[in-house]
């Protein structure tokens, strides 16, 4: 069902495919290879690739090892362990918003270029709220010009406003041509929140909304769709974790 809406949403917006104009993914891949059998990865980390697939993924976004890049929300850094030593010898890496525990790692070994940026940014939730509001200082991200922004699973932890200053600071950071990536996990169309969806993003609206902040619609995958997820539990239950349904979208600043 969500994949025949992604198609047909895609018709009715006139979204084009574009290839991608990046060089040869040989040398990323290899990069990415490295960091994938890292000492300073987990078990756990570890055990999570398959379900993930994050040289598929970031292939598919079309990651490159020269690139200026922005991981929004790290997190726990799964992916910035994985992104910044990729990108170290010859791009940037910057780590922007809720960026605590991964702001040790500057100037480790594979970490010495990593960047934290937007410091001042302040993301919180009111008593009684169940979503993020985010608030970015007049700089934005403070970086301009980079080649790509990526988040993931994390456009479900905020409000609409919240949502929507996350896309518009997106766009700012990136250059012409750069790309936003985003991944989620998948709720149904147009379903009301319920205690069951809290953590899940209807893909037609982050649509929407990404759009409405200037970019274009690139192309999405269906590396990490799951059709025994059934979209009615909450992502953390044991019978679901893991194995969610994922959308995977790629945008582009015009």
């Amino acid at each position: 069902m969500i994949k025949s809406l992604l198609k047909t949403t895609a018709l009715v917006l006139s979204i084009a495919s574009f290839s991608t104009l990046a060089d040869d993914f040989d040398a990323t891949k290899s990069k990415l290879q490295q960091a994938l059998q890292s000492e300073l990865r987990s078990d756990a980390d570890k055990e999570r690739d398959a379900n993930r697939l994050p040289i598929e993924t970031l292939a598919f976004f079309g990651l490159r090892d020269d690139m200026k890049i922005v991981e929004l929300i790290p997190g726990g850094g799964w992916y910035t362990r994985l992104l910044a030593p990729t990108v170290a010898e010859k791009g940037q890496y910057y780590g922007a918003l809720g960026t605590g525990r991964i702001k040790d790692w500057v100037n480790t070994p594979g970490f010495e270029k990593m960047t934290i940026v937007a410091e001042d940014a302040k993301i919180y939730r009111a008593e009684g709220d169940k979503f993020y509001t985010l608030e970015l200082p007049e700089t934005g991200l403070g970086v301009s010009d980079v080649d790509m922004v990526l988040t993931f699973r994390n456009y479900h932890n905020f409000s609409e406003e919240g949502r929507r200053a996350m896309n518009e600071a997106a766009f700012d950071a990136l250059k012409s041509g750069g790309i936003y990536a985003v991944v989620d996990h998948t709720a149904r169309h147009m379903e009301e929140p319920n205690r069951e969806n809290r953590r899940r993003v209807d893909p037609v609206l982050a649509i929407k909304e990404i759009l409405e902040a200037g970019f274009e619609f690139v192309d999405y995958s269906d590396l990490h769709y799951r059709k025994d997820d059934e979209l009615i539990y909450e992502v953390g239950r044991k019978t679901v974790t893991g194995n969610t349904d994922r959308w995977t979208f790629k945008f582009r600043k015009p």
